[in-house]
């Protein structure tokens, strides 16, 4: 299976801010670079093509060494319900006013389930 990464729109690019290299991203995972490509495969993460170079993954994905409890899930929800990686992170970084915050800003604070309910409920 091969590594299919997104190219980015400047507007997505804009909502998410910060991001990571794909190497950095295994470095504060402590895995190998395979592994976080792994992830990226197995849609655990995001990983886009901003100005060449190695894929990069959204900074708020990560929470310390780990990856945001309840992202995964998310991701794949997103997936089944037709998003593509680029509307996903849209989605994902665009305020809520009813959450209050974007649903990534929802699922750091916790509320991931809050999240993948809404998520779920885009696929109806």
């Amino acid at each position: 299976m091969t590594l299919s990464v997104a190219q980015i729109d400047r507007q997505t690019d804009e909502l998410v801010g910060e991001w990571l290299p794909l190497s950095e991203v295994a470095r504060r995972l402590g895995v190998s670079a395979g592994r976080a490509k792994q992830l990226l495969r197995d849609r655990k993460l995001i990983g886009v093509r901003r100005d060449g170079g190695e894929p990069q993954v959204p900074a708020a994905f990560l929470a310390g060494n780990d990856i945001l409890k309840g992202l995964p899930g998310t991701l794949t929800v997103l997936s089944d319900a037709g998003f593509d990686d680029v509307e996903s992170l849209r989605w994902l970084f665009t305020p809520d006013d009813s959450l209050p915050g974007a649903p990534v800003q929802a699922i750091a604070a916790g509320r991931h389930t809050e999240v993948k309910r809404r998520a779920q409920a885009l696929a109806f």
